[in-house]
């Protein structure tokens, strides 16, 4: 069993944390011991415990394993910018051993580990390197999140080449649809089927109050090897 996945989007906003919410909940119903790992976050709020990112709550709420907040964000900024210029407000730099600690430290503590990244593939953490090269470093296996909107086709086949070119492997992808009113979505799905490397994992609905639903029952583990 592989110990560790990588939750990428085709963009910022397409919904990744959604996607790994729903990769717990279905983990947690096939009591498969995983913990969710959100090691870099913008857009955060100052709460009397320090720095908390929404998504990463989201995140640790549905852990299948208890964590602390700190050990599944490590990385909270405060503006809602790209990661690289949201550490040089802050006069901080991430660092990719920071990032492999906190990983290593959750696979201690679980089956299976789940990284939800930042924005899309190559979203900057400094001027001049990307999320995408510690994830090259640490050899994770890729599930790609395409939000299901006009122009998905494009963003989904190019990021999922990037994720190739880069040596790694995209094992599955989930369908998420954030636009209700997107046309022929049958037909999209068919295309990202028929394009796409991996197995599809599932399809999430349009639904309002997603974030705080179960979503177990919308995601395959098996091709995950789960």
């Amino acid at each position: 069993m592989t110990n560790a996945f990588f939750v990428t989007g085709t963009d910022t906003e397409v919904g990744k944390t959604v996607a790994s919410r729903a990769i717990l909940h279905a983990a947690a119903s096939a009591n498969i011991k995983m913990a969710g790992y959100k090691p870099v976050a913008s857009g955060s709020a100052p709460t009397a415990n320090g720095m908390r990112n929404s998504d990463a709550l989201y995140i640790q709420d549905a852990s299948v394993v208890e964590l602390d907040y700190d050990e599944v964000n490590p990385y909270a900024f405060e503006a809602a910018i790209s990661p690289h210029l949201a550490a040089e407000q802050e006069e901080r730099v991430i660092e990719f051993d920071v990032l492999s600690k906190g990983l290593e430290h959750l696979k201690q503590k679980s089956d299976v580990v789940l990284v939800e990244g930042a924005g899309g593939w190559r979203v900057p953490v400094s001027w001049n390197d990307y999320l995408s090269s510690w994830v090259k470093q640490e050899k994770l296996p890729v599930i790609l999140v395409v939000g299901v909107k006009l122009g998905c086709l494009s963003h989904a086949i190019l990021t999922a080449e990037a994720i190739q070119h880069d040596g790694l492997e995209v094992v599955g992808w989930v369908a998420n649809r954030i636009n209700p009113g997107t046309e022929n979505y049958a037909d999209i799905i068919r295309m990202l089927e028929e394009n796409l490397p991996g197995q599809k994992l599932g399809e999430i609905p349009y639904m309002p109050g997603i974030k705080k639903r179960n979503l177990a029952d919308y995601i395959d583990l098996s091709p995950l090897g789960l």
